[in-house]
């Protein structure tokens, strides 16, 4: 049987229109009109006077924007721990150091009182946080309102890492827009992609200006090759940039898609006890549901599941193994109570894919009920 892959994307059919725009005018390096006119798009969609920088990566948004905030060798940032590691890696590129913040239960996402916590602990120590990375979970608004409140009460500036979360709301608005910065990703594994790619967004067309900036080797205003500031190679593709004008035609289509995967579990394991399915817990929030993500009782159980659907042919994956316990990371603080140690233990990630057909869903579903019953 062909293999069902935890998320892949799949194509609108408007993507070869855009392709051979840039092929034909021979616009295929970084920037171009495809660039510019993805860039409206994101703009058009997140709208409130906000500004769009396309990139090549989640991570390089993530990294120019901790350029932008100027944070520099010994500072400190504050990093959810429980993420995938694009979201701390660009601090060491700075030369500083990331803060791990433990998750709380109902979000999975960055504590609240374990945040503030973490503040209080560096002030004290004479080291006060530059920025806050806070991450959208598999989709999952975090608790913007308690989140934003203590990043006011302190000052620090909030980076609201939703790569995993374009088209998730909090109240209504859009995941992406909450912080000082708010960052994207348009990898593969997407809602919509552009093969590789990512975006800053900001709410100030001079930062975006300044972002591109960086993003172009900061090549200074002259006839000739000039620098007096580092930077990087960092801009979007033309080509990249309009297989996302073709996807993002599909945009809503793609989420309802993504969300109708997560009613099939719901009723799936809604008589299975011994699995709890990650969803929303009131109103105020509206997931994407990127990937559907489950909780078994114990990590046994849980390997002993991911191996059943391994021998089905069926990809899934335990949840992000938090950055506290990575290897490159374990030796820096970490504020918390095991939360997201315990996620990881007993947490699985399904196929979610936006290409997910019903005959998937019944070898899925068949893989389910034989492993419970």
């Amino acid at each position: 049987m062909d293999r069902i892959y935890l998320s892949l994307s799949l194509q609108s059919g408007f993507e070869i229109e855009y392709i051979e725009k840039a092929l034909q005018s021979n616009w295929i390096t970084s920037g171009g009109p495809n660039v510019n006119d993805f860039e409206v798009e994101l703009q058009n969609y997140f709208g409130e006077d906000l500004f769009v920088a396309a990139l090549n990566s989640g991570t390089s948004a993530i990294h120019l924007s901790l350029i932008l905030l100027g944070v520099k060798q010994g500072d400190e940032v504050i990093c959810q721990s429980l993420t995938f590691s694009a979201s701390a890696n660009p601090i060491l590129y700075q030369g500083a150091t990331p803060i791990f913040v433990d998750s709380e239960p109902e979000t999975w996402n960055i504590c609240p009182d374990n945040l503030e916590i973490a503040i209080k602990d560096r002030i004290k120590r004479g080291n006060k946080p530059k920025a806050i990375i806070a991450v959208h979970l598999y989709g999952m608004p975090y608790k913007v309102d308690d989140v934003h409140a203590i990043a006011d009460r302190y000052g620090i500036p909030v980076i609201e890492d939703s790569a995993e979360a374009l088209g998730s709301c909090y109240k209504g608005k859009n995941c992406g827009t909450f912080g000082e910065f708010g960052i994207l990703s348009f990898n593969g594994n997407k809602i919509i992609t552009t093969s590789s790619g990512g975006a800053l967004i900001s709410n100030s067309k001079e930062v975006k200006d300044k972002a591109i900036f960086y993003a172009t080797q900061a090549k200074d205003t002259a006839i000739h090759y000039q620098h007096s500031e580092i930077g990087y190679n960092y801009r979007m593709s033309n080509i990249c940039a309009g297989i996302g004008l073709g996807q993002i035609k599909m945009l809503k289509e793609k989420i309802d898609s993504r969300r109708n995967n997560h009613l099939f579990y719901r009723e799936l394991f809604s008589t299975i006890e011994e699995v709890e399915l990650f969803e929303t817990k009131n109103e105020d929030y509206f997931s994407n549901y990127w990937l559907n993500t489950i909780l078994l009782k114990s990590s046994e159980v849980k390997n002993d599941l991911l191996q059943a659907f391994e021998e089905a042919n069926i990809e899934t994956r335990p949840l992000w193994k938090p950055m506290h316990q990575q290897p490159i990371f374990d030796s820096y603080p970490y504020y918390g109570n095991k939360v997201s140690e315990k996620l990881f233990e007993n947490g699985l990630c399904l196929p979610s894919g936006t290409n997910l057909t019903n005959e998937d869903k019944k070898r899925i579903e068949k893989v389910i009920n034989t492993f419970f019953n």
